[in-house]
């Protein structure tokens, strides 16, 4: 088979769940595994997440392919949903449902159920994405509370910019979801990987980790071993060609890596089409050998070229690691101009997955 593998560690997975729960210190744990668990194979993961109080998702096709693959715990939709016959099968299923726009809350008026659901009711405190702004968000919640489809309310908020510490609106914005919710009496989420790692002060009831739990640190300039996590994802390939070159070729689309004298190029089965970022510039780091070595040009759909200069020794079959471990993820990611979180969701459906420790 092609050598492109994004290798799994469910151990890592529940090590860094009990990281969560650690640091969240007697809040709740809602494990985020929306997007196929940031391209983790949420489904597969399920055994390693069973610490977790409930998963999160973004939508109930999500849901229900957990519920599907054996997931027990509640799940709840954190983009609530779209239509009103999702609603009926939330409560037959379990699933609890966010609930952030006058339209959603119309539907739970409506809606006649056999056993009444948990909302969580959205405030903007500062995000303008989804939610009611706190004195919009009194008043859906004296609609929810008189609601028969309703059996209790949560409230919960999302952070613009906890990954930021020295930025002055997430204070404001912990100030504004404490001032709302201060007389109503209710269970609070407001955390996210950023929120639960850099403001404790504000992890309420029940915190909402995602990237923490696969290893990745949300916090500008940190990995997640800086946080005592472990990457869950190692993508790793192989060398399929080394080539020859001589000082002045180029090589790759548009020639734009040319060599400075004689050298050699590796040539490794992994490319766009597989989900590595077409936007990695040369220089962007790889492993070959657990040594390091870089990028040299343009990521093809199907390919990327590697500088062996440092490497003479190397040859077809060698393996190669584009993140994961040895080399993490947040670092390529800044090399790329983009964020880790991209990086894992990217990663394609032609690349094999495989459970490490797994038969």
């Amino acid at each position: 088979m092609r050598p492109a593998t994004a290798v799994i560690d469910p151990a890592a997975i529940r090590h860094n769940l009990s990281e969560a729960k650690r640091r969240a210190a007697g809040a709740r744990v809602v494990a985020v595994v929306k997007a196929n668990g940031y391209g983790h194979s949420a489904a597969r993961l399920l055994p390693a997440l069973r610490a977790a109080d409930m998963l999160g998702v973004a939508c109930i096709e999500e849901a229900l392919a957990l519920r599907e693959a054996g997931a027990v715990q509640r799940i709840l939709l954190m983009e609530g949903v779209f239509e009103p016959d999702e609603l009926p099968v939330c409560a037959r299923l379990g699933f609890e449902v966010a609930v952030h726009e006058p339209g959603q809350v119309r539907m739970l008026e409506q809606a006649r159920l056999e056993r009444p659901l948990i909302a969580w009711l959205k405030l903007d405190t500062g995000m303008n994405r989804l939610g009611f702004r706190p004195e919009a968000g009194l008043e859906a919640y004296r609609q929810l509370k008189g609601c028969p489809a309703v059996a209790e309310i949560r409230l919960m908020s999302h952070f613009a910019s906890a990954d930021e510490p020295e930025d002055p609106g997430t204070r404001e914005q912990i100030r504004r979801f404490a001032a709302t919710g201060e007389d109503l009496g209710v269970q609070r989420s407001f955390c996210n990987s950023a929120g639960l790692l850099a403001w404790p002060q504000a992890h309420a009831e029940w915190v909402r980790p995602g990237v923490m739990l696969y290893g990745i640190s949300p916090l500008a300039g940190r990995t997640g071993p800086d946080e005592e996590l472990r990457p869950a994802m190692t993508l790793r390939t192989g060398l399929i060609a080394v080539k020859e070159v001589r000082h002045g070729e180029r090589v790759g689309y548009g020639g734009t890596w040319q060599a400075t004298a004689d050298t050699r190029i590796g040539i490794a089965a992994m490319g766009y089409g597989d989900g590595y970022p077409r936007h990695a510039p040369t220089g962007t780091p790889v492993l070959v050998n657990g040594r390091p070595a870089a990028l040299a040009g343009r990521v093809s759909m199907d390919m990327l070229a590697i500088d062996l200069g440092s490497q003479p020794e190397a040859k077809v079959g060698d393996p190669v690691v584009l993140w994961g471990d040895g080399l993490p993820a947040e670092t390529v990611a800044a090399r790329a101009g983009t964020i880790a979180y991209e990086l894992l969701c990217g990663v394609t459906g032609r690349v094999h997955v495989e459970l490490q420790g797994v038969e």
